[in-house]
């Protein structure tokens, strides 16, 4: 499994992302956004809060995160 190594907040709840493969792409999370952990993301400043934890997975403080292999499946897909 690909680690992200380095993920950057873009607007419309979008996110550049950089794998542990050099692998880069860009997606959109905008349909993940919904229920009690990832619905509180829909405010901008609290999606910026973005950040790749230990295990290369993208998290934010609240708790929401996202594993690097649904997102590397997508960036691959694109």
């Amino acid at each position: 499994m690909e680690r992200i190594i380095s993920a950057k907040p873009l607007e419309g709840f979008r996110i550049e992302l950089v794998f542990s493969d050099g692998t880069r792409g860009t997606v959109s999370i905008a349909d993940r956004l919904f229920g009690p952990v990832f619905e509180p993301l829909r405010n901008p400043q609290r999606f910026a809060e973005l950040r790749v934890d230990e295990y290369g997975a993208i998290c934010w403080p609240n708790g929401a995160d996202l594993a690097p292999d649904a997102l590397y499946d997508r960036v691959k897909a694109a």
